[in-house]
């Protein structure tokens, strides 16, 4: 968005590409509901008496105490009053979309007020996100679910999500920090390191790159382990790019985050070592390739500032994440998360490069090894085998198969060249079948099996079905 409220629509060649995950966090797994009904639910429940409690807080009531006890001025206490009140007075002319989503901005900053989450350093991020969606709401065009907008005096990546407005996305503002940095193009790289610093807060004890809106059933404000490692990584490499120490050891007041356990931080131990979660409101979730490029950033940050917490903390988690690799790798595809179902094209192939990344950083072997197998399962066809031999004429039989991995399969039966059914879907690893209405006439007839998976790699098997007369009565 432009100085005068206009927009032009334009490519940021240093951001990751529009549906990158390096560019957004996914929902959790079972989430994306809870995120389309955020607004529904919050407004749904009766509240609880400790809720009504909560409520007596309010933001101009947390301001006022923040200045009273010190920790802001009164002068920040009056700008960011003005900047709430504007947004107020605002969502009152505004309808349609337009109202909703800057009504979920409002409502965010009075939920965390009440829980008493509207700390000093969560200030100047909480009041920039309300300030920037009033002014878009007011002159910008409507947005679709993931768009993404900048505006003219500043390098911050914003994300539209229904009902919560426009976002500051942490991870995609990082990975464009490390697009500049790639591009040599120190102005802009000194500018978002700058506002990257200003828009940190403190949680737990260490700086922090927060979200705040609801999402995939975690409340403002929330953390990522990837975004927090993306973050330490790239201000790292600006520090050395741009010989300005002060951006690395932003990075290092960073690297506590680490230390502290989920909800509040962003780990959880393990008996191997600890996990590093995606999302600090899930410790459930125990999705890999954010866990690998979460050791990514944090190995890449330890090497350039010689951090030997930052290298232990790297250690622990990768003897973890072995096995969550191990618990992940199916022998011919990935799951996107352990105990969960095989990842999508997109994620396949980010943890192919997230493993690469860590083994070309690290020089393990295990993971270059892991390496090799994983971008084997790029080019490895689909193994199919039949399970059923023997049916009933006349009946409706299940013809059952098995497929090494998610692969879109295909059922053809045939006797002396013709076609009694043919059928195909999509299905995951695992025995499947496919209902046939059988034929009346005993005899063997032919079945093949074709499966494509989601690289493209196709495969074939066939075997002979027994049609069995139909049962004497």
């Amino acid at each position: 968005m432009n100085s005068d409220g206009t927009v032009t629509e334009r490519n940021d060649p240093a951001l990751p590409p529009a549906g990158s995950p390096l560019a957004d966090l996914p929902a959790p797994m079972r989430a994306q509901a809870a995120i389309a009904s955020a607004s529904a639910r919050r407004g749904a429940a009766k509240p609880s008496p400790r809720a009504r409690r909560a409520a007596a807080k309010t933001v101009r009531g947390e301001l006022s105490g923040l200045a009273r006890r010190g920790e802001i001025s009164a002068e920040d206490r009056d700008r960011y009053r003005a900047v709430y009140d504007d947004a107020l007075r605002t969502r009152r002319r505004l309808s349609g979309s337009r109202g909703a989503a800057l009504q979920g901005v409002i409502n965010n900053t009075n939920h965390m007020a009440q829980r008493g989450d509207l700390t000093a350093t969560r200030l100047p991020a909480v009041f920039l996100t309300l300030q920037r969606n009033r002014e878009w709401w007011t002159t910008g065009r409507l947005l679709s679910y993931g768009e993404r907008v900048e505006f003219t005096d500043s390098e911050l990546v914003w994300q539209y999500y229904p009902g919560e407005g426009i976002q500051v996305q942490v991870l995609g503002t990082f990975g464009k920090l490390n697009g500049l940095w790639m591009a040599k193009d120190d102005r802009k790289l000194r500018n978002l390191a700058d506002e990257m610093t200003s828009y940190a807060s403190t949680r737990g004890g260490a700086l922090a790159w927060e979200y705040y809106f609801y999402f995939g059933g975690g409340k403002p404000p929330w953390a990522s382990a990837m975004a927090q490692a993306t973050g330490i990584q790239s201000l790292a490499r600006a520090s050395q790019q741009l010989k300005a120490p002060e951006y690395l050891e932003t990075a290092r007041k960073g690297v506590k985050l680490f230390q502290v356990e989920a909800p509040v931080g962003v780990r959880t131990k393990t008996k191997a070592g600890v996990r590093f979660l995606l999302y600090s409101f899930a410790p459930g979730q125990q999705v890999l390739n954010g866990f690998v490029q979460t050791l990514v950033g944090l190995n890449d940050y330890a090497v350039i500032a010689r951090d030997a917490q930052a290298r232990k903390l790297f250690a622990a988690g990768e003897r973890q994440a072995r096995l969550d690799l191990a618990a992940s790798d199916t022998g011919a595809w990935s799951l996107y998360q352990v105990g969960g179902s095989e990842a999508d094209i997109g994620y396949q192939t980010l943890v192919n490069e997230f493993i690469g990344n860590l083994c070309d950083r690290s020089d393990i072997g295990f993971w270059c090894d892991a390496g090799k197998r994983f971008a084997g399962y790029m080019k490895q066809p689909p193994e199919l085998e039949a399970i059923t031999t023997r049916v009933r004429a006349g009946s409706t039989a299940l013809v059952r198969f098995e497929v090494s991995k998610i692969s879109k399969v295909g059922m053809t039966i045939r006797r002396n060249g013709t076609t009694s059914f043919s059928t195909s879907a999509t299905v995951s690893r695992g025995p499947h079948g496919y209902s046939w209405k059988v034929p009346s006439a005993p005899g063997s007839y032919e079945l093949t099996l074709t499966g494509t998976d989601l690289a493209g790699n196709t495969g074939r098997a066939t075997a002979t079905i027994t049609v069995l007369g139909k049962a004497r009565v």
